[in-house]
């Protein structure tokens, strides 16, 4: 018995040494493990920016309530009224005439207009109701309705618009309302966080995260011949709603107005796209100053290049803007600058591509005179031009031309004095183009010189636009084609 004690005893206090040994290289292992994911201070894993905000719940991640705060006060929804007929089959067919060609004449009802609904959103850029949107958000709207994030509403008007950078501005009667500074999109860099606020799906007040992907983006999606497409592209959710809303950097600046998304669903798959701070800060000054968008123009058609092709044509450069087409008594003309030419700098700004040369061009005016450096033969180049406007000016353009020139479906510039000469004529205004429009349906061509338009003299496309100011009905157009040929047109004006 006692030998069967003695073994039991043994036994038992061996265990008790095994289970003490377990738990004690157990703990130990444990408490390595611990050690080996210390999360380190925080302002040594987050930079500044963030690490002043606080929260972020110690895990290490980007806090963004404080720049939330900072700047959500300052985006509205907008609301927009559009007319148009109760079918959209009506525009093709005539208010009746496609039921009765499917379902045979019927009784007729009095045709009732519905108001399209749409919405987006935009920035509150001053405190006394000054706000930036999209062009396309209110475009062609007969009802523009603001709703602030405390619920606050009011009718909002048209201030202008610019479809070449898809922005307009609006304005509402109201006071000490919050708004959002412009920061210097030139100074973003990809890799930067940036937050985007609107209201997508009418969900009013949205914040959305991401980092800047790319800058200088062309997407082709502004129709406009002279649009200016170089956007941020950052990887903030952005959906339908979100149009004209802010994207802001972490300090709380507006940075971009946010545009369009890349997508084959109509929804968000990763990437959106904004107008740099630093073009609408330049639309809403013109806007503001002179009810139009004054771009400067240094004429020239331009065109990206591979590297193989820079070698091939012996460039002597690998970025940025090659040249196709240079305007006749255009900017670039005067300034000396050819066909074949590379464009890489613009007043000390570097060029790699021909998004960037159409951004930093149209942050000019017309009379501009700017720093052009650019390859030709291998060899780098300088040169000095003065910008004109869209008329081949170097003056800023009035509204009223350029409503004149809508009106018209033609473009005006002056007649060049050595053409004037050989025709033997004082003055006129020369047709640079015709598109759809009034000319267009009265046979009017391209190069035409009006000398008079119902008697009176034309010296300049002010002076259009002054004569035609509020006429309607018909018009009679005087003037000759460069081949020497007199001709009158009979416009009809709506």
């Amino acid at each position: 018995m006692k030998k069967v004690f003695g073994l039991f005893f043994v036994a038992l206090l061996g265990g008790i040494t095994a289970i003490g040994i377990t738990h004690y290289f157990f703990t130990l292992e444990n408490d390595n493990v611990v050690v080996s994911h210390t999360i380190p201070p925080r302002s040594e894993r987050v930079p500044a920016s963030f690490a002043s905000q606080g929260g972020g719940g110690g895990l290490g991640l980007p806090d963004f309530t404080a720049v939330s705060e900072m700047t959500v006060d300052a985006v509205v929804h907008i609301r927009t009224e559009f007319e148009r007929s109760s079918s959209p089959y009506q525009d093709y067919f005539g208010p009746d005439d496609f039921f009765d060609f499917f379902f045979g004449p019927r009784r007729r009802q009095p045709q009732q207009q519905q108001p399209m609904i749409g919405s987006g959103s935009g920035v509150i850029l001053t405190s006394d109701g000054y706000i930036i949107t999209n062009n396309h958000v209110v475009d062609n709207s007969s009802r523009i309705e603001v709703t602030l994030n405390d619920n606050r509403m009011y009718e909002a008007y048209k201030v202008g618009n610019d479809p070449t950078t898809d922005l307009a501005l609006l304005k509402i009667d109201e006071t000490d309302l919050p708004y959002l500074g412009f920061g210097d999109s030139d100074a973003l860099k990809v890799g930067e966080w940036v937050l985007a606020i609107g209201n997508p799906f009418n969900l009013q007040s949205t914040v959305t995260a991401g980092i800047v992907s790319a800058k200088g983006r062309n997407i082709n999606i502004l129709s406009d011949t002279l649009a200016i497409e170089s956007f941020i592209q950052t990887d903030a959710a952005v959906n339908r709603g979100n149009s004209g809303g802010a994207l802001v950097n972490t300090r709380g600046e507006l940075i971009g107005i946010n545009t369009a998304i890349a997508s084959t669903t109509g929804t968000f798959t990763g990437y959106s796209f904004a107008v740099p701070a630093n073009i609408a800060m330049k639309v809403v000054e013109d806007l503001l100053e002179f009810g139009e968008v004054q771009r400067g123009m240094l004429g020239v058609t331009i065109s990206p290049f591979t590297s193989r092709e820079a070698e091939e044509r012996g460039l002597g450069v690998n970025r940025g803007a090659y040249v196709e087409r240079v305007g006749e008594n255009s900017a670039a003309d005067e300034a000396g600058i050819r066909q074949g030419d590379v464009i890489t700098g613009i007043d000390g700004t570097e060029i790699r591509n021909p998004s960037e040369l159409i951004e930093t061009v149209g942050r000019k005016r017309p009379g501009d005179e700017v720093l052009v450096k650019y390859y030709r033969d291998g060899r780098e180049r300088e040169t000095t031009a003065v910008l004109r406007n869209i008329y081949g000016e170097v003056g800023a353009v009035r509204r009223e031309v350029r409503e004149t020139t809508e009106l018209l479906g033609a473009r005006l510039e002056n007649a060049p004095d050595e053409l004037l000469e050989r025709l033997d004529i004082e003055h006129g205004v020369q047709v640079s183009s015709v598109s759809r429009g009034a000319f267009s349906n009265a046979g009017i061509r391209r190069g035409f010189i009006i000398t008079h338009i119902d008697n009176n003299a034309v010296r300049d496309p002010d002076d259009v636009a002054g004569i035609l100011h509020d006429r309607s009905g018909g018009i009679l157009i005087e003037g000759v084609y460069p081949d020497g040929r007199r001709a009158y047109y009979g416009v009809g004006l709506d």
